[in-house]
């Protein structure tokens, strides 16, 4: 065996140049701007409010979508005008209502899973921006519940985490927000649904009628099954939450833009995944030490939700649900069956992961809404062989505009690596970083160093 033995001189040498540190990354992105105004929306999210909201709910004992509408106590009707009647009270500030909340109804022809004609009732509560704006963002949960047969209407359907605890969330967060104060430079919308079990019915109603209007929804999440924290397994995992990003739709006809982000290999920077990786920059840095876990999917399998519609409306639209489901507490009959309860009840819902997965969508939501809007028309110069990146971009319209972020990343990495501010311009050239070999974006950013969601180029020839 050969043995090697280093001099006392050599030694002596080696410590005295010790090894160089790694190179700092004079790129790495840059981190998110924390706002105290924002900090202090996801203070106020309340576990407890949470609870009150979740258990009033399934007072009603069913929320099926075919129940009981005239009763006070029991039965959808009931529960939306409660909903409607709890946000109109949350949402008035100083005698001034800072929500606008609305019955939005329509009449679903019968069909598979409705047995006749039946009004479908979503309640909406808008909270304005400060200054007019046509840029909205959607958050929803769906109010309605099942039973394990999805048309029995009459059984009891406490819905605690499916989904009790979505629109909980959300009434929650729309009240903390209107109770903030907190100018905003574009829309809020907090939606509670219907119709969801029964087939999307009050998502897709909105969904159509805000396309059809050509209202700029420039996101939307919806919050389903995000009250349990415990698998069914039994293992605990309070630490993340899962959100459900498609990629590229599966269209009949696909359209030119998205042909083209194929052919670029954008597949994963559709406006979904850019909206997904913006939440989850976001929420990690108000919310430490939870974990928004991206999921390329559209959704489970053999399950939809009501950012489904849309997305078909050609929407960014995303999905929180929790990361380990228990499918003993999902659409099933409460019930004792051999030792073990079934049933979707509040005993099993964990409010404090709840309220963590609300101040996740809070801080998001605000951010988004406080911050500059994406930018439009960006474009990658492609009309010569180079080393270098030329991109072009047209310019946003916000007066507190600072000026504008370019990212860019590997292209077998799933998040941002690096960026550069360029200041307030509408074009700029990466020396020497390939557009070949990378990708890009663009975010814009105001003077309080809010950033916008980022923005894929397509080819500009």
């Amino acid at each position: 065996m050969l043995r090697f033995a280093l001099r006392p001189t050599v030694i002596a040498s080696l410590l005295a140049f010790p090894l160089l540190p790694a190179q700092a990354d004079t790129n790495a992105p840059a981190p998110v701007a924390r706002q105290p105004a924002i900090e202090q929306i996801v203070k106020e999210i309340s576990p407890a409010r949470i609870n009150a909201y979740i258990n009033k709910l399934v007072s009603f004992e069913t929320r099926h979508t075919m129940s009981d509408t005239v009763s006070e106590t029991r039965g959808i009707g009931a529960a939306r005008r409660w909903i409607k009647a709890e946000l109109e009270r949350c949402g008035t500030v100083k005698g001034r209502p800072e929500l606008a909340v609305r019955f939005d109804s329509y009449i679903e022809p019968a069909g598979r899973r409705l047995t006749q004609p039946t009004e479908i009732v979503n309640v909406v509560a808008e909270l304005k921006s400060a200054v007019p704006s046509d840029r909205y963002y959607v958050v929803s949960g769906h109010y309605d519940s099942r039973a394990t047969d999805v048309m029995d209407a009459s059984s009891f359907a406490p819905g605690a985490n499916d989904d009790a605890s979505g629109t909980a969330a959300v009434m929650e967060m729309a009240c903390v927000m209107a109770q903030a104060n907190y100018p905003l430079n574009a829309n809020l919308i907090f939606m509670a649904v219907a119709g969801e079990e029964q087939g999307l019915f009050g998502a897709a109603h909105f969904a159509k009628t805000a396309r059809a209007s050509k209202m700029n929804i420039a996101g939307m999440f919806t919050n389903d099954i995000i009250g349990s924290s415990r698998a069914d397994d039994g293992h605990l995992d309070n630490t993340q939450v899962r959100l459900f990003a498609e990629g590229i739709p599966a269209l009949a006809d696909m359209p030119e833009a998205l042909r083209t982000l194929i052919s670029t290999g954008g597949e994963n920077d559709s406006p979904s995944r850019q909206l997904a990786r913006h939440v989850k920059a976001i929420g990690e840095a108000y919310v430490p030490g939870f974990k928004v876990t991206i999921i390329n999917r559209r959704d489970r399998y053999l399950r939809g939700g009501d950012h489904i519609p849309f997305l078909e409306q050609g929407y960014a639209a995303l999905r929180f649900t929790e990361p380990n489901e228990d499918f003993n507490h999902q659409h099933q009959n409460v019930r004792v069956e051999s030792g073990v309860k079934i049933g979707d009840l509040p005993e099993y819902v964990d409010v404090n992961y709840t309220a963590q997965v609300a101040r996740v969508n809070a801080a998001a939501l605000a951010s988004l809404a406080t911050g500059p809007a994406a930018p439009a028309q960006v474009k990658i110069q492609t009309t010569q062989l180079e080393n270098s990146t030329s991109l072009v971009w047209q310019a946003n319209p916000e007066p507190d505009l600072a000026g504008y972020r370019i990212l860019w990343r590997e292209t077998t990495a799933a998040n941002w690596q690096h960026s550069v501010d360029v200041g307030n311009v509408t074009s700029y050239t990466m020396k020497n970083v390939s557009k070949d070999n990378v990708f890009f974006a663009v975010q814009a950013v105001d003077k309080k160093g809010n950033a916008s969601v980022a923005s894929y180029p397509l080819p500009l020839r």
